[in-house]
């Protein structure tokens, strides 16, 4: 059951020590660190490190929550996988703690936000396709062939000529082929 500190400043001036002595006094077992590195990097070595270090049974530490994510759906992302892996988390200047009945709530309420963010985008997409629709846009990939090369594959086809030959001709899956004679 070890506990993994992870520490993060955005520029190379700026210094670790506030971070990492909260760690070193919150008892955490190793302390991995980033210097120099923007909340919103794709790449953090150190963070990569720590996460990959952790096991079932132990606890990831922070100093403070945005020192580790990128966002609110990065934030939920990794807490989700921790559930799931049975990973504790705590985040030492705002109190959460997940081996604590408090901490476990925190968790089901992150849950139940997490949740409600993706009904309310998955309501807003379906609703915004609708409202496309309704203007006459047309959704999704653009045809792969001109209007021409519709009405040439219309023609070769009631000819009796293969859509797989056809298809080839024009450089386009026979699905593709199939789709655009029938109404693409």
């Amino acid at each position: 059951m070890a506990r993994i500190g992870y520490a993060r400043v955005s520029t190379c001036e700026q210094t670790l020590d506030l971070q990492t002595d909260a760690l070193k006094a919150a008892n955490c077992d190793r302390i991995f660190t980033d210097k120099g590195i923007s909340a919103i990097a794709k790449s953090r070595p150190g963070f990569k490190k720590a996460l990959s270090s952790l096991r079932h049974g132990d606890s990831l530490v922070l100093w403070k929550m945005d020192r580790a994510f990128r966002s609110l759906r990065h934030a939920l992302d990794i807490l989700d996988h921790f559930e799931r892996d049975g990973i504790d988390f705590m985040v030492l200047t705002e109190g959460i703690d997940t081996t604590t009945p408090m901490g476990r709530c925190f968790f089901q309420i992150r849950n139940a936000f997490g949740e409600l963010e993706r009904n309310l985008i998955s309501e807003r997409t379906v609703a915004g396709l609708a409202a496309a629709r309704k203007r006459g846009v047309k959704l999704g990939r653009p045809c792969a062939l001109t209007p021409k090369q519709i009405l040439d594959a219309r023609r070769r086809k009631s000819a009796g000529e293969d859509m797989s030959v056809i298809a080839e001709h024009h450089r386009v899956n026979v699905r593709t082929l199939y789709r655009a004679v029938n109404g693409c």
